[in-house]
């Protein structure tokens, strides 16, 4: 399984990165749109613009995605694969980059749309880099702590004087694990942090040298699931409600492709409303996109369903169609927590921070 592709660096890091992206980013690897011209029925109708030629002319939108192409990008390769952007005059390039390197990208405008969560979007937003959280693609945040079930640990009050592997004091996992410990009453004192720098700690807990892990839901749970051997999950989403992954535009991309950022928004719910129903197009389009996927079928289809499973938003009906819709309470819950670690460096609002527009409806 690769590495999820929401890692993100230290957050007083994200200014310096933002200037270093005006001036040109890191290299990052362009994936192709599979269709380059309209091929496939979209849902409003919008047509491709002739050219001075007469033949149609597509508007480019760059995306970025995760660390690397993956399963749990599935939603992007069908509505792409079917024709759905290419129907709304869209010419669609995937690029990979870890979140820290995308955020400011898509600031700059170097990177039209991305992946990113609440973690990384607050403080990025509080230090001025211009992005907007549009759409939710993650209703439960996928960051979790997680742990052998015979380990006994059930509940974040058992983590009390464990051993917890983390890649580090950074990013998602880190305000995750916080939040947990917190609410029962502890925190990172009351237990013996193990960092892996290179992602290990998935592997780490399996060969028994910490007694918990911070993961990604989609992820190592997955894995170690895989070996045999079942793991106890804890999840933050009933404790501080941390808005997940989702499309994030910077507010002059929004100005000038308001009209393509809407259909690839509504396209790409179109294709994850699909593949919820069907899993099976979605694991193949995974595979047309990243063919050495086929080598694991069996893993990628499990990542895919606990993927699918985080899709949907907490509280949501089982089968209830995915919106998009951006919980504004939660945002609001997430500001406020994240101001209490200090990663709110200058006071900003939920309205600072997403343009909910992209997703109301008609």
């Amino acid at each position: 399984m690769p590495h999820s592709p929401f890692r993100i660096v230290a957050v007083l890091a994200l200014a310096a990165l933002f200037a270093l992206a005006a001036c040109g980013g890191t290299a990052t690897t362009p994936v192709p749109s599979t269709c380059v011209a309209p091929c496939g029925p979209g849902d409003s109708g919008a047509t491709a613009l002739p050219s001075s030629g007469g033949s149609v002319a597509l508007a480019p939108l760059t995306v970025g995605l995760g660390y690397i192409p993956s399963v749990q990008f599935a939603p992007f390769y069908l509505a792409d694969q079917k024709g759905y952007y290419a129907a709304e005059g869209l010419d669609v390039t995937f690029q990979n980059a870890i979140d820290a390197d995308l955020v400011p990208k898509v600031g700059s405008g170097q990177v039209d749309l991305g992946l990113s969560d609440g973690t990384s979007v607050i403080p990025a937003v509080s230090q001025g880099v211009p992005i907007r959280y549009l759409a939710t693609i993650y209703g439960k945040f996928p960051s979790v702590a997680f742990a052998k079930a015979s380990s006994g640990i059930e509940a974040a009050a058992d983590l009390k004087g464990r051993k917890i592997g983390i890649p580090g004091k950074y990013g998602s996992s880190w305000v995750m694990l916080q939040a947990l410990l917190g609410s029962a009453g502890l925190t990172p004192a009351d237990v013996t942090i193990v960092e892996y720098p290179d992602f290990g700690q998935g592997a780490a807990l399996a060969q028994g040298a910490v007694d918990a892990a911070t993961g990604f839901v989609n992820n190592e749970p997955v894995q170690l699931e895989l070996t045999g051997t079942k793991a106890s999950v804890l999840t933050i989403d009933a404790i501080t409600p941390l808005p997940g992954p989702g499309l994030i535009a910077g507010t002059q991309t929004i100005e000038t492709k308001r009209a393509a950022i809407e259909g690839f928004v509504r396209t790409t719910l179109k294709a994850m409303n699909e593949i919820a129903a069907t899993p099976s197009v979605g694991l193949e389009a995974a595979i047309a996109a990243v063919p050495e996927l086929a080598g694991a079928r069996d893993k990628q289809a499990a990542v895919l369903a606990a993927t699918i499973a985080a899709w949907a938003p907490r509280g949501a009906a089982a089968g209830a169609p995915l919106t998009g819709a951006v919980d504004e309470a939660a945002w609001n819950a997430s500001i406020e927590y994240l101001k209490t670690l200090g990663l709110v460096a200058n006071a900003i609002t939920t309205s600072d921070a997403i343009d909910p527009s992209f997703t109301a409806g008609p």
